[in-house]
């Protein structure tokens, strides 16, 4: 049977990407969800989205569009870079960008763009950051909140484990789905380096882009896999370090 791999942020760090996806070593039919956040940080983003793209005719993939990654399809769209992007990691970006051939620009524009807001799939749901309404996703009044939000995780952070699933005091959004796999809340924000779980919601961001590591996650066996500390394969770099 096919196995499915969740993979958190990588934030530019191609060569943490390659090792991660050596190390697991997923066959030609097993299925690669990733999470989102592709660029800013690390100055290899150009190189992730080459890599991504060649993974893509190798396996089944699925791309979820992160915050940094609509950030980066709008300044190659011609729109112009957002100063809070350049600021978070952006400038990195542009200069790995740096001599695009036109029509290289227009690949990758076309890549970015069938990039998914979210997947559900078997009580399963896959999305960068959240959303806020409790009837789940697809009934989002800000779709920005599939990339944005935060609540959804640090509700599930703070929910009471003494509350049973089934009481009217438990979290609507925690109910819909039997597990949630998000990224763009960094696990190295609590001291931690791997993949955290709070009640049914699964963060796969283990900070790749910071002092963290890239992580792989097959969601049926909870086997981890995961790149080295992304500091130490580009050294003289700093991240989205400050």
């Amino acid at each position: 049977m096919a196995n499915t791999y969740v993979i958190g942020d990588i934030h530019g760090a191609f060569l943490a990407l390659q090792q991660v996806i050596r190390r697991a070593a997923p066959d030609p039919d097993d299925r690669l969800i990733f999470l989102g956040d592709y660029v800013d940080g690390w100055s290899q983003s150009r190189q992730v989205m080459e890599y991504l793209m060649e993974l893509d005719t190798m396996f089944n993939c699925l791309f979820i569009r992160g915050n940094h990654d609509a950030w980066c399809e709008e300044w190659l769209a011609g729109l112009g870079p957002d100063p809070n992007w350049l600021f978070h990691g952006g400038r990195a970006t542009v200069e790995s960008y740096n001599g695009i051939k036109p029509a290289d620009r227009i690949r990758h524009l076309a890549f970015f763009g069938r990039m998914r807001p979210y997947f559900e799939e078997d009580g399963r749901l896959f999305i960068h950051a959240g959303f806020s309404s409790m009837h789940g996703p697809g009934m989002e009044h800000y779709e920005s909140n599939y990339s944005w939000d935060r609540t959804l995780w640090e509700m599930a952070l703070a929910v009471d484990h003494r509350i049973p699933k089934e009481s009217f005091f438990y979290p609507k959004r925690l109910q819909l789905y039997r597990e949630i796999y998000i990224g763009h809340t960094p696990t190295t924000n609590y001291d931690r380096d791997t993949p955290m779980q709070a009640c049914n919601v699964w963060n796969i961001d283990t900070g790749a882009a910071f002092n963290g590591k890239i992580s792989m996650l097959e969601i049926a066996s909870k086997k981890l896999v995961q790149s080295d500390i992304v500091q130490k394969l580009y050294p003289g770099e700093t991240g989205r370090n400050k």
